[in-house]
């Protein structure tokens, strides 16, 4: 029992007043509240108000909507933004008014109010302090609800119908109310939609009714349609927009090839993955006895098809990117263009946007010029037909063409080395699913020549695109890649160290790519491969110019997919003076920055299902199969682990792992058994077994494979 105090004084009560609106952890309150707060008995109540208004009067607290703030707090600079949440809690709001605030504010995670992911709010910056993720600030208003529906899905149905589900946008640890609704029945794995009736506080729960079921969990044919609700993603198109995409027909008109270069006598083909459909880009080259190569990158002149304002462009920018699921994409655009009009297919005219580079003999750039043109594709070559004519195991009329760019595609490989960008050049998991996405399996891609060759020749039409604006003095979208956090490089490095590769105290950004030569044969490239993408920060669009760090750039922008990026469709209308006056640049960036991030979580959130879908059916074919998989992060509390065969993570808690106490060693990142003395370290390849697979939580649960004297020590306990 908290003990009231009696006969306070006013200078005592301010006091107070003043100690519990200073602390760190404070939440801006009303009078009342803090009058129970600070535990005054009633006969204190009259004195309270006082010293309330006496401290108001002198400046020192404020009265903001009926709540209570310290006057520094007050005098914060306060602005107005979009929350990104992130699923751990914490987020970033980024400022309405980038000329007011240029950077995105960090929200802790106790400091994020009520707000979800894309409310609008307003927030107060900590111009005092700032963290390695930026300005500090703290949300003090919710302006403005980005949703009026929720995507959950139902993990529990009490006898008394009350209902409990798992929302991600919620989090878990958001209080909830769910009603039934008498025409819907639910039951436990139900994908439900729920209308938000009220959203509450931190302390009141979000009360919600079931509007919809999707279909339930057990069924993978409506993976994409609920993950599309859920991210509240557009995916059917008005019918007014297919109208006007329809109205174009299905083939160029000889009056759409008036005032462009006519390039159909060049040898063109498209190079792209098996399944695709949309083929924003071609390629060719041609190489003179004087050793200079003439490269041909000809992109889809979507521009001349979706005009500013048009409903295919309002369209386009509300979506900003197709995303791309595990056997389906929603287009950016309607697929009468994105498949057909728009692709470059083969044996047809298709109007481009041509960089045409001539290169000496070390593919140094000596010339380059941007036209509007078109083409006639001669050839569509899958990643893998492709290889198979470079390895001799398929014949084709275009196997010199291939073999000339393998060439030039090294003497760039060679330049960026030279000036310090890193190739990775990853594999990739694909699914491979049947008619309805049941997950039958994977198989890996591997970034082998054809997928560089082709991203070498991007690389290089996108850099002189953005050189080609800037040097016009035009303000363009860039894409920008900032350096990482001196803290991510050293704890990079600390990682580099424990794989035993040679690492110097005093290693900097620039010792990176040497770092990365001594790793190629070491049997951890992937790992650190990972490690040091997961260091980097995030790219984005930007009009500021910051330079791309991955790339070692100076000027770097998207242009060579407008079919299925918006930034890029800017960036061609931007190159022929096509652009509107009252075109907001910075606007379209960040739009297209958060609708990019938006696509990349709903994208691997359906992957991620896809994953334990599979390892599901695994293990209830065999319960006792162990999988193989590596170490890829040492934490006090336990290690995270990734799966070879299908590059998905998991984690075992120290309780998980040996019969042995654990101890966390910082120095090493190790976890050492202080009996045995057994160590788990970074890398290391450790065998796991499913214990359970949740697909509502998308978690899985693993145990560790124990050595025989391991088992022997549990048996004799």
């Amino acid at each position: 029992m908290v003990k009231r105090k009696k006969g306070l004084s006013s200078q005592k009560c301010i006091k107070l007043i003043l100690d519990y609106i200073h602390e760190s952890s404070y939440q801006p309150i009303t009078a009342e509240e803090l009058f129970t707060k600070i535990h005054l008995s009633p006969s204190s109540s009259s004195i309270f108000q006082l010293s309330v208004h006496d401290l108001i009067k002198n400046n020192q607290i404020c009265l903001i909507k009926k709540k209570l703030y310290p006057v520094k707090q007050s005098q914060e600079q306060t602005l107005t933004g979009t929350l990104r949440l992130h699923p751990k809690g914490f987020g970033f709001v980024i400022p309405d008014e980038r000329a007011k605030w240029p950077q995105d504010i960090f929200i802790p995670k106790n400091y994020t109010e009520s707000a979800i992911d894309a409310d609008l709010v307003e927030v107060a910056v900590n111009t005092n302090s700032s963290s390695e993720k930026g300005p500090e600030g703290k949300i003090l208003f919710i302006l403005k609800r980005a949703h009026t529906e929720l995507a959950g899905t139902i993990y529990a149905v009490h006898p008394t119908r009350e209902i409990a589900a798992h929302i991600p946008l919620l989090g878990n640890n958001k209080p909830i109310v769910i009603r039934s609704s008498p025409s819907i029945s639910c039951k436990i794995g139900d994908r439900v939609i729920l209308h938000v009736d009220e959203w509450g506080t931190k302390e009141k729960p979000t009360i919600c009714t079931v509007s919809q079921i999707i279909g339930n969990i057990i069924d993978p044919s409506c993976d994409v349609r609920a993950t599309t609700l859920e991210f509240n993603l557009r995916s059917d198109f008005p019918e007014n927009v297919i109208a006007e995409a329809k109205g174009f027909g299905n083939k160029v008109r000889a009056s759409d090839l008036k005032n462009r270069k006519d390039l159909t006598g060049l040898t063109c083909f498209t190079i792209d993955p098996d399944t695709a459909k949309d083929f924003d880009d071609a390629l060719s080259l041609t190489k003179e006895e004087t050793g200079h190569f003439h490269l041909g990158v000809h992109i889809a002149d979507v521009a001349h098809y979706v005009k500013p304002h048009s409903l295919l462009d309002q369209e386009a920018f509300l979506r900003a990117n197709s995303t791309y699921f595990p056997g389906t994409c929603i287009p950016m655009l309607p697929e009468v263009l994105s498949n057909q009009l728009c692709s470059l297919k083969a044996n047809v005219n298709r109007l481009t946007v041509s960089v045409l580079i001539k290169m000496d003999q070390d593919g140094k750039v000596l010339h380059f010029e941007i036209v509007r043109s078109y083409i006639k594709s001669a050839k569509r070559f899958s990643y893998f037909e492709a290889k198979e004519v470079l390895d001799g195991k398929k014949k084709n009329i275009y196997a010199p063409t291939l073999e000339l760019m393998v060439k030039l595609c090294l003497l760039l490989k060679k330049q960026r080395r030279e000036r310090g960008s890193i190739d990775f050049s990853l594999p990739e998991i694909s699914l491979v699913l049947d008619e309805i996405g049941l997950p039958l399996g994977v198989k890996k891609i591997e970034y082998d020549i054809t997928h560089q060759l082709v991203e070498e020749f991007m690389l290089k039409a996108n850099e002189l695109v953005a050189l080609e604006l800037a040097n016009r003095g035009k303000q363009l979208i860039y894409r920008v890649h900032e350096e990482p956090n001196v803290e991510n490089i050293r704890e990079f490095f600390e990682l580099a160290r424990t794989f035993g590769l040679n690492v110097s105290s005093n290693s900097t950004f620039k010792d990176i790519p040497e770092l990365f030569q001594q790793a190629q044969e070491s049997p951890f490239l992937s790992q650190l491969s990972i490690a040091f993408i997961r260091s980097m920060k995030l790219a984005k669009y930007s009009t500021e110019n910051m330079g791309h760090f991955g790339l070692c750039l100076e000027h770097y922008c998207h242009f060579t997919s407008p079919i299925r990026r918006y930034s890029d469709l800017i960036i061609q209308r931007l190159l022929f003076n096509e652009e509107p006056k009252e075109l907001d640049l910075k606007e379209i960036a960040t739009h297209c920055s958060e609708q990019e991030r938006i696509s990349f979580r709903a994208e691997n959130s359906v992957v991620t299902l896809k994953k334990l879908r599979l390892l599901e059916k695994e293990f209830l074919r065999d319960p006792l199969r162990y999988h193989a998989a590596i170490v890829t992060k040492i934490k006090p509390f336990g290690l995270y682990f990734e799966l070879t065969e299908l590059m998905l993570e998991g984690f075992l808690h120290i309780s998980d792992l040996e019969d042995d106490y654990f101890v966390f060693d910082e120095r090493y990142s190790i976890l050492k058994g202080r009996f045995t003395g057994h160590v788990h370290r970074l890398g290391e390849k450790v065998s796991v077994q499913i214990v359970r697979i949740d697909l509502i939580f998308l978690e899985s649960h693993w145990m560790l494979k124990q050595d025989q004297n391991s088992k022997k020590r549990k048996r004799n306990r």
